[in-house]
């Protein structure tokens, strides 16, 4: 009788220490969720690059016609109205072309060339930008690219819908599980990134001088798209 009343009372402990360690394990449930969030802004900056190739079988005939073609360029495009300091060098090259005839290599001619970066803060003076360049001289259109000066409300927001993004899955989650979340345990930013969708921002309906009107370069300004991500840490029970 007495075996069996300590059985009894061993077994009503360890009932006991079962159920505290149940409870225990649902209070230190936790569930991480990412989530992220996008809005969108409107560009107003632009930095177009393009500039000038030039061949000869002199080196410094083909330098001089590069070197007086961007020199155009640059005047065309003051007396159109952007500044000096907004048409910058982006880089310079120079370089031999070879003919490998007859297993002798031979210097055939010279290739010159100049890249000009052009930021231009009017969205609607883009493609005429282009077409003046174009027709000082420039022969080659090498990126559009866009961004905006100020962005912090689009962070902000970004950041909200990430939040909001992360707290609809980990609802989904708990409820899936059984369980209900009742505290966030930690937050952690992820990072914000600004980017350009510019997809279709660029259309060049032709820039030879000989072509007839309406034969200019068409530019959207982009969409810019900033991006938020941050990681939630919720208790759940």
């Amino acid at each position: 009788m007495k075996n069996g009343l300590i059985k009894k009372f061993f077994a009503i402990i360890l009932a006991i220490m079962l159920i505290l360690t149940s409870s225990l394990a649902l209070a230190d449930t936790v569930i991480t969720v990412t989530g992220s969030g996008e809005t969108q802004v409107s560009a107003d900056t632009a930095i177009v690059s393009l500039g000038v190739n030039a061949r000869d079988k002199d080196v410094l005939a083909a330098q001089q016609k590069v070197n007086g073609a961007i020199a155009a360029i640059r005047q065309t495009l003051v007396m159109l109205g952007v500044p000096e300091d907004c048409i910058n060098t982006d880089y310079i090259n120079i370089y031999a072309v070879y003919d490998y005839q007859d297993d002798h290599e031979q210097v055939q001619a010279y290739n010159a060339g100049s890249t000009l970066a052009i930021k231009i803060t009017n969205m609607e003076n883009v493609g005429k930008v282009i077409d003046s360049a174009f027709a000082a001289g420039a022969n080659t259109l090498n990126s559009i690219s866009f961004s905006a000066s100020d962005t912090e409300a689009a962070k902000a927001e970004s950041l909200k819908k990430a939040v909001s993004d992360a707290k609809a899955k980990a609802e989904v989650l708990a409820e899936a599980a059984g369980l209900k979340l009742t505290e966030i345990e930690t937050i952690s930013e992820g990072g914000v990134f600004s980017y350009d969708n510019s997809v279709g921002n660029f259309t060049a309906r032709g820039i030879a001088k000989e072509e007839a009107v309406d034969t200019g370069t068409v530019v959207q300004a982009a969409k810019l798209i900033v991006s938020a991500s941050i990681t939630l840490t919720f208790r759940a029970e």
